[in-house]
């Protein structure tokens, strides 16, 4: 069977649908969860031409996170936007939100998917992972009416990333947390967050 040959155009707009794909793919049933197989299949190409746009599934992975970032902050601006919701209510339901992201299309990573992401980094990808990280969460702060510095942008970042995934640890990777509590200590930790940002907007 001859090889197909693919125009630049097509290969972005293939590489542009495995992304989506795997998004789609991830935030319903987990990273971990997702092979690169359903990936290449829900896209209808072979298992050697998906390694041609990314090495690994950690590169992938990265590549999909990045995507997904103008998504969570439109997702804020959006919930800020609602005339329906008060301040508080509107924050509180975006990080819901992001702790179900089946039910709101976003993909978060578990501990043990963090460490391998981290082993693949090359210290040039490490860093620009930070900077885009810090660009998300100081996007997120200034989507909730608070003006971002390093500071407050490090401590939310470490906060929010704690609630999102500590919620999803139990009790899998985490047995010894009480399993019957677990909502109830996400929306003691959200409540907890929100308290901070309302000093921070006031």
């Amino acid at each position: 069977m001859p090889k197909v040959a693919y125009s630049q155009q097509d290969r972005d707009k293939i590489r542009q649908s495995l992304i989506v794909a795997g998004l789609e793919l991830m935030a319903r049933q987990g990273i971990q969860h997702t092979t690169v197989e359903q990936i290449y299949n829900a896209v209808g190409i072979s298992r050697t031409f998906f390694y041609t746009f990314f090495p690994t599934k950690e590169d992938f992975v990265v590549e999909t996170l990045y995507y997904q970032q103008p998504k969570i902050l439109a997702f804020a601006k959006e919930l800020m936007d609602d005339p329906s919701l008060r301040w508080r209510e509107a924050v509180c339901r975006f990080f819901h939100a992001c702790c179900n992201g089946a039910r709101s299309g976003i993909a978060v990573l578990t501990m043990q998917e963090q460490q391998q992401i981290f082993r693949r980094l090359t210290p040039q990808g490490y860093q620009q992972f930070r900077t885009k990280q810090a660009l998300l969460f100081s996007g997120i702060l200034e989507c909730f009416g608070i003006v971002p510095n390093k500071q407050h942008i490090d401590l939310f970042t470490n906060i929010s990333l704690t609630i999102l995934i500590v919620r999803r640890a139990i009790p899998e990777a985490l047995p010894l947390f009480v399993p019957q509590a677990a909502d109830e200590t996400l929306e003691f930790q959200i409540n907890a967050l929100v308290d901070w940002l309302a000093t921070l907007r006031n």
